[in-house]
């Protein structure tokens, strides 16, 4: 029987609540002051824009490296430096190489990695900041409301589905059991940030892939309290070598902050043949190297989060515009995979959006082709002079380290264009090699332990990362078909899930002596890297009952 639902109509729906989304919203709120100041018609109200966000609350699932380009901030608030949680401008920089146990400074940092005149920030600070900037200007924010499903029409969208609240895990409904709301809206704006569950919905369905897949990284990072004089507040330091091997592109950071707080960090691209790598033991094994050691030896642990990374860049980009809506940030291909920075793409791909809506608004048209002002305004802003130069950059380090910094060259000396343009790669789960030989089921009592100082165990940074769901509700984390699971997988790539996830979500045990998948849905730290590096494709992550998941104080 169907679900009745109370149907809530707007002007405009963003969904996601990150700095894209809330740019969008600061930005449209302040283009209908401006209009209705003006006297101009239509009226436009501040209160029949929406934003949905599925934490708990404002900046709860942002985690980020956290180096700021304050371009587009700039833009936005013209005076952010007056009130914005900075936590410290950059006052030094480095790149090191590492082996095992020595490090080599770079005597030159290359020019991607200069960061003189950009900020340490935690960005969920830095979004519960905009957030209220967004509610003062009277634009209503619902935080634990996560969009579940599109609500299509023709050939465009025309709002969404929120989530029942106070379902078992059987999918019946509880004494507390809510039903969604339907929310209509003229305009949505998917913000959801990598590999967003609507979005990806979204372009399956209206076939609006870009020219390569978009293709992924993950980031695991830890917030550590140091000892007084072991980093200088303010100094960056980003790391290529050791403990990755060459066939891996990836690297690691360490970011001085303020009161002797360091960010460190490791980001893996999602491309790699070995189906039994884990990125997470890849990271602790980091903290091991003598030069990370003495910054954090007699330190504390305090925060821990992973998210995926959107590395395809401008070729990747899915179609960005349609009937009905738009989509911007990282869900959109936005970010700059050789700075390794989103943050100002996110935000000045939010104003564009805000622009865009404004005009769709005043002229009473959202069809596509009014919308699709927004790929313009892309094309002639700075984000795409920043993307442009380098649309091929990462699908140059598809095979590797050295094979990346060859082509990477002839992509400087030729503007981006290289030996090809564009340089077409697969999608990172297709990189897995078969196993030469089936493997038995990993004995989970024998994976990477940690020393419980200085480096940990999955389960242990879970708890650092705040994690918490309602555990009686339906799985998050959905297999379409758990035979493969328990018997291809087990044969041809010895179940990668147990090691890619970083949050020890998935295992493999006996059940009467037969493999079977177990799901700890409620470990899970919302990076879907097991949506994106099934070599199956058959894992789909959909969004928990709203509130549930990390809780990124500080990252």
């Amino acid at each position: 029987m169907p679900v009745e639902r109370e149907t809530l109509e707007a002007d405009v729906l963003i969904v996601g609540a990150g700095p894209a989304g809330l740019a969008c919203a600061l930005h449209l709120s302040r283009l209908i002051e401006q209009h209705n100041a003006a006297g101009h018609t239509p009226r436009l109200s501040p209160e029949n824009v929406y934003v949905l966000e599925k934490a708990r609350e404002l900046g709860a699932h942002q985690l980020s490296g956290a180096i700021m380009d304050p371009r587009a901030l700039r833009e936005l608030v013209p005076d952010f430096e007056k009130s914005a949680p900075l936590d410290t401008p950059v006052t030094g920089d480095a790149v090191y190489f590492l082996t095992q146990n020595r490090q080599w400074k770079l005597p030159i940092t290359p020019p991607p990695f200069k960061n003189y005149g950009n900020y340490v920030v935690s960005l969920n600070r830095l979004v519960k900041w905009l957030g209220g900037l967004v509610e003062k200007a009277g634009i209503n924010i619902f935080t634990q409301f996560a969009g579940v499903s599109l609500i299509y029409e023709g050939h465009g969208i025309a709002g969404v589905i929120t989530e029942d609240k106070g379902v078992d895990k059987n999918g019946k409904p509880k004494d507390n059991f809510t039903p969604g709301y339907e929310l209509r809206s003229k305009i949505t704006v998917l913000a959801e940030g990598p590999r967003g569950s609507l979005t990806k919905d979204l372009v399956n369905h209206f076939h609006l892939e870009g020219v390569n897949p978009q293709i992924y990284g993950i980031g695991i990072k830890e917030l550590w309290d140091v000892q007084p004089g072991r980093i200088e507040t303010g100094f960056v330091a980003h790391t290529a070598g050791w403990p990755l091997d060459s066939h891996k592109y990836g690297g690691g950071w360490a970011y001085g902050m303020r009161d002797n707080r360091v960010s460190l960090g490791m980001v893996i691209s999602l491309e790699y043949a070995d189906s039994l790598f884990d990125p997470h033991e890849a990271f602790q094994r980091f903290k091991t190297h003598p030069w990370v050691r003495r910054i954090l030896e007699g330190g504390k642990l305090v925060r821990y989060g992973a998210k995926t990374v959107p590395y395809g860049g401008w070729y990747s980009r899915p179609e960005n515009n349609f009937a009905g809506g738009l989509i911007i940030g990282d869900s959109a291909s936005l970010l700059n995979s050789q700075r390794l920075k989103g943050i100002h793409t996110a935000l000045k791909s939010g104003m564009l959006a805000a622009e865009t809506i404004y005009d769709a608004l005043v002229a009473g048209d959202t069809t596509a082709k009014a919308l699709s002002s927004y790929s313009r305004r892309l094309e002639s802003s700075w984000i795409r002079d920043e993307l442009w130069p380098i649309r091929n950059f990462h699908q140059s380090f598809h095979g590797g380290m050295w094979k990346g910094l060859f082509h990477a060259g002839l992509q400087f000396i030729s503007g981006g264009r290289g030996l090809m343009d564009p340089m077409h790669c697969q999608p990172g789960y297709e990189d897995y090699c078969k196993l030469d030989r089936p493997r038995e089921l990993v004995d989970q009592s024998t994976r990477f332990k940690g020393d419980g100082t200085l480096t940990f165990n999955r389960l242990t940074d879970v708890y650092h990362s705040g994690t918490r769901h309602e555990e009686d509700q339906p799985c998050h984390l959905v297999v379409s078909d758990p035979a493969i699971c328990s018997d291809r997988c087990v044969r041809e790539y010895g179940n990668p899930c147990q090691y890619f996830c970083p949050a020890a979500v998935y295992e493999m045990v006996l059940d009467k002596g037969e493999p079977r998948l177990k799901i700890n849905a409620s470990n899970c730290v919302h990076c879907k890297t097991c949506d994106i590096a099934d070599p199956y494709q058959i894992i789909t992550w959909i969004p928990p009952e709203g509130g549930g998941g990390p809780n990124y104080e500080g990252m």
